[in-house]
């Protein structure tokens, strides 16, 4: 992750970015810890912030993000003051502690971290005497996160899993309602080599007695889940038993969908978001709701759910960037989602030929995402975002030419490089397009691009 780029004269967003500066310290989130004891024993000394809230926790492989946001603006609808954690940001930190419905503000996000500052140190100085590493970027977030939850204050936080479950720091916290997106390989170097072992250790943030509410689950995981759902004495509703989408009409803008929930069906609701995935995340967040506000005994309103949906949004998740041409980004960067959006692009869009300008992580299956863009994308422009655990642009472009053809592949050693020249092409024709995906941190760095160039007034 790159630094914060020092704002012009603006005190408040220095102290914003400051946040983000004294997080960048510490150990990054590619090499999380799995242990929970030092988030605890942090929110401890702060009075457990995270007790004061209902929280609706969210894991999965793909979808989590939305899923969460869809769940929250759901809940803000009904009049609630909400919280929302998600990871990772793509553009300024803020953007991952959401008070109702907007990021938090430079000047309250400071402020919660000086607050929480001295306990942070105090912790850190007993896991370095007890020869631990100190808390990490996303353990520190995390008590962030629910210290600036309980100061707000919400009545109830959306909470979204950094990674895995069981040892997730945010699994220190009590979800009344576990939520699971689909689940893939991904991170198998930390969350285990099979679905199952991955599953496994998702499952961990079902708490006792807790509502269970899951996506369609290849068998392996839907075993681990009703496995954990039994242990803990937790009920499971899944989906295409217990809930399902029933529709997904393309719309102006989105998609009309229809859900069967738990407890009453919502028929011809507006979608802002495009893809037959997203509207599977919105009867997953759906169901979610319905478990919170009425143990899945009782329907939403229509209105309130119609409003909620209309509402949400997803950043970086099929998102237009940019006019004259066409310029998509999405975060895909797994096999399972890279699927995902090569569907919706065809199902959505009348494009004739799409480049996709690519950069992907070196912990990430990338011949699996390529793999699964090609029947979508007719070429491919490769190049790297700044993080350090970026693949080189020659090792990925090497990589791709192996599967797209090197006629089809074209290498930029820059961002704005691939993006200008991506460009360029798809001006030739009004049925072309661009989409920049592969990986979290390229998407960010192509939306401050394509607003600082402000390609959406064009």
């Amino acid at each position: 992750m790159s630094k914060p780029r020092p704002s012009a004269a603006d005190p408040d967003r220095e102290a914003g970015d400051a946040v983000l500066a004294a997080l960048l310290e510490r150990v990054g989130e590619g090499a999380p810890r799995p242990r929970l004891a030092p988030t605890r024993r942090a929110l401890e000394l702060l009075g457990d912030p995270q007790t004061v809230y209902p929280i609706i926790h969210v894991t999965g492989t793909n979808g989590k993000t939305s899923t969460s946001r869809i769940a929250e603006s759901i809940v803000r609808a009904y009049g609630l003051r909400t919280g929302l954690l998600i990871s990772p940001h793509l553009v300024r930190l803020n953007e991952r502690i959401v008070i109702d419905g907007e990021s938090i503000t430079d000047e309250a996000l400071a402020a919660n971290w000086a607050d929480i500052s001295p306990f942070l140190q105090m912790v850190d100085a007993e896991l370095v005497a007890a020869g631990e590493g100190a808390l990490t970027f996303f353990e520190a977030l995390t008590v962030l996160a629910f210290a600036c939850f309980a100061d707000a204050p919400v009545d109830v936080a959306v909470i979204e899993v950094g990674m895995g479950g069981e040892w997730d720091s945010t699994n220190v916290a009590d979800g009344q309602v576990a939520v699971f997106t689909p689940i893939a390989l991904d991170h198998t170097l930390r969350l285990g080599a099979t679905i199952a072992e991955i599953a496994r250790t998702k499952a961990g943030i079902i708490k006792p007695s807790a509502s269970v509410v899951s996506a369609r689950q290849v068998e392996e995981a839907q075993a681990e889940l009703e496995r954990a759902a039994e242990l803990t004495e937790s009920t499971l509703a899944s989906e295409g038993e217990d809930f399902a989408l029933l529709s997904s009409q393309v719309a102006v803008g989105g998609q009309l969908i229809s859900v069967r929930g738990l407890a009453g069906t919502y028929s011809d609701l507006f979608l802002p978001m495009y893809g037959t995935h997203q509207a599977q995340n919105a009867a997953v967040a759906i169901a979610a709701v319905e478990s919170f506000l009425g143990a899945g005994a009782t329907a939403l309103s229509y209105a309130l759910v119609e409003e909620g949906l209309a509402s949400a949004t997803s950043p970086g998740r099929l998102q237009l960037v940019g006019v004259e041409p066409t310029v998509l980004v999405d975060a895909a960067h797994n096999p399972h989602g890279a699927t995902a959006l090569s569907a919706a692009l065809g199902d959505y869009f009348d494009f004739d030929e799409i480049v996709a300008v690519v950069g992907i992580l070196a912990d990430k299956d990338a011949d699996g995402i390529v793999t699964a863009l090609l029947p979508s994308v007719s070429r491919f422009h490769v190049t790297q975002s700044h993080s350090e655990r970026a693949i080189g642009v020659d090792d990925l472009a090497d990589l791709v030419a192996e599967t797209a053809g090197e006629v089809s592949t074209i290498r930029f050693d820059d961002l704005a490089a691939a993006l200008d020249s991506a460009r360029d092409w798809a001006l030739e024709s009004p049925k072309r397009a661009v989409i920049v995906t592969g990986s979290i941190t390229l998407v960010g760095e192509a939306i401050t691009l394509a607003d600082s160039r402000e390609w959406m007034t064009k």
